[in-house]
Parts: C-alpha cells; structure tokens; sequence
C-alpha cells in the first residue's frame, strides 16, 4: 500500500501541513483499497483540527461500518444528515447499515408487565348511586335494607261475571227422555219374562 502513488502523495502533504484538509482524501483512499483501521485513524486526526468537516464524517462512518462499529457508524453518518439532508453517500451508508443488521444493537424498551389477576369482588363493587354506606353514617348507626313488598291484590269478591250470552243452539236437539226410555224396559221386561219361564219348565 505503501507503493501506492496516490496515498504518497496525499500522505506527504498531510505531514507537511497538518492543518491540511488533505486528511480527508487521504482517509477515503485508505477506505477504498481495505485499510479501514487507517481510514479510521487518519479521520479523527483530522477532525480534531477540522471538525465538521462533512466529506471526512461519511469517510469514518463508512469505514466504522466496515469494521461492524454500527452505533459509531451511525453517529457519524447521522450527524452528517443533520447538516446536510441530502448527502447521498451518507444516506446510502445508513441504509446499508441498516440492511446489515446494525440496528440490533439497541437497548429494546420492554414494555411493562401486564398483572392479568382478576380484582377481587371487593375492589370493584361500588354502592348504587343514592344508596347511603355505612361510612356515611354518623358513629355507631347502621341503617337497615329497605323491603319492597308487592302492591295488594285486588277485592274480587265484588265482582260479577254478569255477561249477557245467548241461550246454546244444538244442531240436533235432544229427543223426549221418556219417549227413549220406553222402548227400553218394554224389552227388557220380554227378556226378564223369557229367562222366568226357561226356569220353571
């Protein structure tokens, strides 16, 4: 790497002129051909002289994200879009991140525990509306539950059941009793009078 012109050059202008923000090319060389711990090294020395220096921030953050440092990756990156919503590259860095999972490192907020015991019948029954308790009864009385008793039943002894109907039509009117009954013990007494004479022969 060393041989490598580009970084020579960039490396040479820093160390004659620290105050260079040469630093930052220099940074995003080391981040393209895999030095990612000299990317890193090479930002924050640069930013202490520069801070806020917006192209050096995406650098340490993208190369932060390489080595798997997610939360100071996104630190860097997000401070980048405070200033400047729409640098892409730091847009970019972020949502590969995110892709990469680097999220999970966050505290999970728990939500709090949920008591499923049922309150006892005494914790939620309330008196009726207008109904007195006893606590709001002077010292020593207590009232009584009223009894509702049912409304009296009516005298029916009065009454009459004076309806005028119509005497009963028959579709056959009933035929004279003794005119059917006749004929009857007319052939009862010839029966009564055959058995008599069978028994005295």
């Amino acid at each position: 790497m060393t041989d490598n012109p580009r970084i020579a050059e960039l490396r040479r202008r820093v160390e004659k002129d620290p105050t260079s923000i040469a630093f930052a090319q220099l940074a995003e060389e080391y981040r393209r051909l895999g030095d990612y711990n000299g990317a890193v090294k090479t930002c924050r020395e640069g930013l202490v002289r520069h801070p806020g220096y917006l192209s050096a921030q995406v650098t340490l953050g993208r190369a932060l994200m390489e080595l798997g440092e997610y939360g100071e990756a996104r630190k860097e990156l997000e401070a980048v879009l405070q200033v400047a919503p729409d640098n892409l590259a730091a847009i970019r860095a972020l949502a590969e991140i995110h892709q990469r999972g680097g999220y999970a490192d966050e505290a999970v907020i728990e939500p709090p525990p949920v008591d499923l015991e049922m309150p006892s019948f005494e914790e939620v029954s309330e008196p009726a509306v207008g109904v007195p308790t006893e606590d709001a009864l002077p010292a020593g009385e207590t009232f009584a539950a009223e009894t509702v008793e049912p409304p009296p039943m009516p005298d029916l002894s009065d009454w009459s059941l004076d309806l005028d109907l119509p005497e009963p039509t028959f579709a056959n009117p009933p035929l004279d009793t003794e005119q059917n009954i006749n004929p009857v013990i007319a052939e009862l007494e010839q029966w009564l009078t055959a058995i008599v004479a069978d028994r005295s022969r």
